[in-house]
């Protein structure tokens, strides 16, 4: 948190006032899953955004343009994991619950903030080749992006707490 918070202070000026998070996590099924590595899963997909996103809050509020955009996953949606007609491939019980709560605190933020010019969006990014799936995503890293970026570049105007991908809103 300390060299965070450092980058943050050398950042203060000139800060355009877009956060994009991604805090990845190793995924689990949840029968096998040890509590510990759970809630170090947590700590890292929920509680980091959690912790970086209040950091930059200040910022974020003197900003002209401040937008949140959070990485979440479609594996995280209720909606999409209980349809049987929806093939996620595998949905790791470690990975798609901490991207679940994300979800929910995406739509707290949003909520909190609502009457500010802060917007503040899930990006699912699809199945990108990462580190995480030892590249084995079937997108490229500049095509996952395309969501954040048109999330981190929405007007005025535009949508606040959603889930989205390079469609549109995904259902929760």
């Amino acid at each position: 948190m300390r060299l965070a918070q450092q980058q943050i202070d050398r950042a203060r000026a000139g800060v355009r006032g877009v956060r994009v998070e991604h805090l990845g996590g190793w995924p689990d099924e949840p029968t096998p899953l040890d509590p510990a590595a759970l809630l170090r899963l947590v700590d890292t997909n929920v509680v980091g955004v959690v912790r970086v996103t209040n950091a930059m809050l200040p910022l974020l509020r003197r900003s002209a343009y401040p937008r949140i955009v959070n990485q979440s996953s479609h594996v995280a949606s209720l909606t999409l994991q209980t349809d049987p007609g929806t093939d996620l491939g595998g949905i790791s019980g470690g990975y798609a619950t901490t991207k679940t709560f994300l979800n929910a605190v995406t739509v707290r933020y949003a909520a909190e903030l609502g009457s500010t010019p802060i917007l503040v969006n899930n990006a699912c990014p699809g199945y990108v080749a990462t580190d995480l799936n030892a590249f084995s995503g079937t997108r490229t890293a500049e095509e996952g992006a395309r969501v954040v970026i048109r999330l981190a570049t929405l007007p005025d105007d535009g949508p606040t707490g959603g889930l989205f991908d390079d469609e549109g809103p995904v259902p929760w």
